[in-house]
């Protein structure tokens, strides 16, 4: 019996990903048509023929115990056209707690972010009405959403991707606060924490990158082949090094959020609803945006590295001197 290998499990997992992604947009745009044809569906959601039907394939396991008929999703297929039908146990109301509303509204507001998924079909009709049920109908009440990426940067990483081609990419790094031009052998495109992501080897620093998508200003798909097929990079947003430097910030109960939105190392709680937390800095200017958004809610006290102490009073005048400059 042959040994599955380590590249080829990782080759099953992003797999297994994009086919979920694929599916969750899939159903509902199929189940509100009378039969779209196979040629439809596969332009639509950028797949094969033989990739859709081994998606369809999946979906006949799809349902609740104890997996009768009535529990079922159903899925014809025949003269090159499809139909999904949900199981008869959809049609019974649910009865959630507002906790449990809330919580099958943001998950459909996050399908409703993949490639393919229908605006105006029958899953967006059904989010609109369990908003106003919720409350939190209109746009500015509850926005769940991946930033938003060209339709063809996303296409083209898709197809480098599966063809094992290397890209060029023309790359903004918020970070550093600069355009750089660099060649990557694509990993995976994978989503996480609202965002789109591209693991890759990047050839400009010979190790592996992650690489936010909508900030990728161009990308051209090379004729020539990848030569790294496997890295490190998980599927997460970020990963500290362990020489980057490490700052502490005493954080006002204003600016408890830093806690929420960044990877914090350490946070102990002080009098009147403070916070000290420790976070690690891979890019200066970086830390120099967050502590000119927190402003006076945030104080940097303990840097490992000197030179970052004053980063955010320097970034202040630098700030302040563009300013004065521009009223002369």
């Amino acid at each position: 019996m042959r040994r599955v290998t380590e590249q080829e499990q990782r080759g099953g997992r992003k797999g297994a990903d994009e086919k979920l992604q694929r599916l969750l947009a899939l159903v509902p745009w199929v189940a509100g048509r009378d039969g779209p044809t196979l040629e439809e569906v596969c332009e639509r959601f950028g797949c094969t023929e033989a990739e859709l039907v081994s998606d369809l394939d999946s979906l006949f396991m799809c349902g609740l115990y104890p997996y009768t008929p009535d529990v079922l999703i159903e899925v014809d297929v025949a003269d090159g056209r499809v139909w999904i039908r949900y199981a008869d146990y959809f049609s019974r109301p649910l009865r959630l707690t507002p906790a449990e509303g809330l919580a099958l509204l943001a998950a459909g507001k996050a399908v409703q972010s993949f490639p393919g998924a229908d605006q105006a079909g029958p899953l967006a009709r059904g989010l609109a009405k369990l908003a106003r049920t919720l409350g939190v109908a209109g746009d500015d009440a509850l926005d769940v959403a991946l930033a938003t990426v060209p339709e063809e940067v996303m296409a083209t990483l898709r197809t480098a991707v599966d063809d094992q081609r290397q890209v060029k990419l023309e790359y903004y790094s918020f970070g550093r606060d600069e355009i750089t031009s660099r060649v990557v052998d694509p990993y995976a495109v994978f989503s996480a924490g609202g965002q789109w992501y591209l693991s890759a080897y990047c050839h400009a620093v010979d190790d592996d990158r992650l690489f936010r998508v909508d900030r990728v200003r161009t990308v051209t798909l090379l004729a020539s082949p990848v030569e790294h097929t496997e890295g490190s990079v998980a599927a997460a947003v970020y990963h500290a090094r362990p020489d980057d430097p490490r700052v502490t910030l005493e954080l006002a109960p204003a600016a408890r959020w830093v806690v929420e939105q960044y990877p914090v190392e350490s946070v102990k709680e002080m009098r009147g609803g403070r916070m000290r937390v420790t976070l690690a800095v891979s890019e200066r200017a970086w830390l120099e945006r967050l502590l000119l958004r927190l402003g006076s809610d945030g104080r940097l006290t303990k840097s490992s590295e000197p030179a970052l102490a004053d980063a955010g009073r320097e970034a202040a005048c630098r700030v302040l001197q563009r300013y004065r400059s521009g009223l002369r």
